[in-house]
């Protein structure tokens, strides 16, 4: 009986439609509810309805038997009826459509299953009266069934959910990537598009670009097209402003030529009648009166022919053309009247001027010849006067020989150098303005700035001399360039002595240094400065030159050291001031040496030369202002050196000067010529009194050679 009811149950459990559901094993890889083949909602058959109802009373009376008398059912069965309605009908997984299906245990009634009713007219209603079957379900083979299609179920149920976790992890990677590739093809698909709007934009920006351009040049053209219509028509403009002022300017300009053609015809009118004027005859012309009544009726007719162009000017027109054209003829007729009249009248003065120029001569020569002689007799006075006081009139025959001495030797340098003095070809010209150039430059560029300079300057001439190059031009180019450059060279430093120290006498010392100095390295340069200085400064050998018979009064003055030109003889302030600024150099030159050159050589022209000219000055008779301009000079400048070496010879000498030679000088001096004089009276009073000389001002101290 119990054999029979399992089969019914498992009948029942076919024919259900949980039952009917077909086994398909791919419903986990397509990601499929494992129930998805039910597809009506499950239903308890009649028979279920029973069964389960008879195996709640019968678990209800086991558990009496078992003496539970509490009222409990038992957990094992229980569990049992849990399990197997769970596997049965499971109501979370069963969608319900036209029916519920309700399960109500009751303690009381040993958990009645009440199943409500349904519209399904498969199922027939049970009656509540009729007692369901009883079929026994605790056999341990139908447990162990149906705990095997509960774990079945279970294990397909893992199964599926891990297959549906797999394939929702698999989906959500695919999702992801196709999430990401969409991500990336949206950023390129908008940077395609952002491209494309810069693109756009950029080919619109070019095209505004282009229309701008396009515009700009439309206007550039349209102002270029204007500023051409303008320019044409200020050119028209312009034209017709220029025609204007040019009428106006010629209208001016002829009124202005009318008015000078008016003017002129006035000037011309008053000059003619101012020359007629001069050809009236009076009463101390030179001319005869016939003479002069011709050129007076000639001058009358041409005062009229221009009074008659004036007289037609008159009502208010200019002169024309030709009324100028004759009126200009009418001035050139009078003019050359005039001059006629006073060639005669210049012929008749120049016959007269010839008689007065004779005798003016006559007594000219007459006058020479007697101031010749009275020379001659103050000479021989002089001269015997001289020998009775003990004083000469003329230099020491041993200081003549000397000046005769370096005077050759001037003259045979200057011959030496002839062919390079007076050179034929080109290239020997170029050669001397150079070499004329590097010896006289240096020469202008001493001065007391300071002492790197003027040693600059000095090692400049040097190296000239010396034959090495000096800016490009050297002495050993020509056989005759170093004796052409040693006589230029002592031209130009005296020249800067009557010139340069003549207006400065400061500048005597740093010019004087560079002298000695050059001197003391190259002696034929001392001997052509001394050649140089007493050509144009006897005074300084000293030496008074008497005039010779048969020489002129201009050529005896030159030999004294004058100036003569065309103009005449210079004057004697001029004089003076180059002669005190020779003597000066002189001065300076015989008391400075070279600071650089050899110590233990004695100095080329020393003191010594300075007190012997000075003794020879004192043994002369003395001359009228230049005695006493020149030895107040040189004791300016030397008598302080002169002090330190010779001390009281010196002071004797400077005595000697003031009580017996002064003297002389005032004899001979005239009123007008004091000045130098007075100034000599001066120094040797305030030096005698003092007992001192003071130093020169502007000589050269041991500071200055460290600048």
């Amino acid at each position: 009986m119990s054999e029979r009811r399992r089969w019914e149950t498992l009948q029942a459990l076919k024919n259900s439609p949980k039952g009917k559901i077909r086994f398909d094993p791919f419903w986990s890889a397509r990601g499929e509810d494992i129930m998805m083949g039910c597809k009506e909602v499950l239903i308890l058959s009649p028979q279920s309805e029973a069964t389960l109802k008879r195996l709640s009373c019968l678990s209800a009376e086991r558990s009496s038997s078992q003496g539970l008398g509490s009222g409990k059912s038992s957990p094992g069965l229980s569990e049992e009826i849990s399990d197997s309605l769970s596997s049965l009908a499971p109501a979370s997984d069963l969608p319900l459509k036209n029916r519920t299906l309700t399960i109500t245990v009751s303690e009381q009634t040993c958990r009645h299953v009440a199943v409500e009713p349904h519209d399904d007219p498969d199922v027939p209603e049970l009656s509540s009266a009729s007692p369901p079957p009883v079929i026994s379900l605790m056999s341990p083979k139908s447990i162990k069934t149906t705990g095997r299609i509960l774990m079945f179920e279970e294990e397909q149920r893992a199964k599926a959910q891990m297959a549906l976790q797999r394939r929702q992890e698999l989906q959500e990677k695919l999702v992801a990537t196709v999430a990401s590739s969409e991500s990336e093809q949206l950023k390129r698909f908008e940077e395609l598009m952002a491209l494309k709007q810069r693109q756009e934009f950029e080919s619109m920006r070019d095209m505004m670009d282009k229309e701008t351009k396009e515009s700009l040049g439309r206007q550039e053209k349209l102002k270029e097209e204007q500023r051409h219509r303008m320019k044409i028509l200020n050119l028209r403009l312009r034209e017709a402003e220029q025609q204007r002022l040019r009428e106006a300017e010629l209208e001016r300009q002829r009124q202005v030529e009318g008015r000078e053609r008016l003017r002129n015809l006035n000037t011309i009118q008053e000059e003619i009648l101012q020359l007629n004027q001069l050809l009236e005859p009076t009463a101390g012309s030179r001319l005869p009166q016939e003479s002069l009544a011709s050129f007076s009726c000639r001058g009358n007719q041409l005062c009229s022919q221009v009074s008659e162009v004036v007289r037609k000017t008159t009502k208010g027109d200019f002169p024309s053309v030709e009324d100028m054209t004759v009126a200009e003829r009418a001035l050139h007729q009078m003019r050359a009247l005039i001059r006629s009249l006073q060639e005669e009248v210049a012929q008749a003065q120049e016959e007269k001027k010839k008689k007065e120029q004779q005798a003016e001569e006559r007594r000219k020569q007459e006058e020479l010849q007697s101031r010749q002689q009275a020379q001659k007799e103050a000479a021989r006075a002089a001269k015997e006067k001289a020998q009775k006081r003990g004083l000469q009139s003329n230099a020491e025959p041993s200081t003549l020989q000397w000046l005769q001495k370096l005077q050759a030797s001037s003259d045979l340098c200057c011959q030496s150098f002839q062919q390079l003095s007076s050179p034929t070809d080109s290239q020997t010209k170029k050669l001397k303005l150079e070499l004329q150039k590097a010896a006289t430059i240096p020469v202008s560029q001493i001065s007391s700035n300071s002492g790197s300079e003027l040693r600059k300057v000095f090692e400049k001439m040097d190296r000239l001399l010396s034959g090495q190059p000096v800016s490009s031009v050297s002495t050993s180019r020509h056989p005759q360039a170093r004796d052409f450059v040693c006589y230029k060279l002592a031209d130009k430093f005296v020249r800067q002595g009557e010139e340069e120290v003549a207006s400065h006498h400061e500048a005597a010392f740093p010019i004087a240094v560079v002298a000695s100095g050059i001197w003391e390295l190259h002696p034929q340069f001392g001997d052509l400065f001394l050649a140089h200085l007493h050509k144009k400064c006897p005074y300084a050998v000293p030496h008074y030159p008497p005039m010779k018979e048969g020489t002129s009064v201009e050529d005896y003055q030159r030999i004294l050291g004058y100036r003569v030109d065309d103009c005449g003889v210079e004057g004697q302030d001029s004089f003076l001031k180059r002669m005190s600024g020779m003597i000066r150099l002189y001065a300076a030159v015989i008391q400075l040496r070279w600071p650089y050159g050899a110590k233990q050589a004695d100095p080329p022209h020393g003191l010594n030369h300075g007190w012997r000219w000075l003794a020879q000055t004192l043994n002369m008779e003395p001359l009228a202002d230049i005695t006493a301009t020149l030895l107040y000079d040189f004791l300016e400048v030397c008598g302080n050196a002169l002090m330190k070496l010779y001390q009281a010879q010196f002071w004797k000498l400077l005595l000697l000067l003031k009580d017996d030679f002064f003297p002389r000088i005032e004899a001979v001096t005239s009123s007008g010529q004091m000045g130098s004089v007075m100034r000599l009276k001066q120094f040797l009073e305030t030096s005698l009194r003092s007992r001192q000389i003071r130093p020169p001002k502007g000589l050269l101290g041991p500071e200055f050679w460290r600048t």
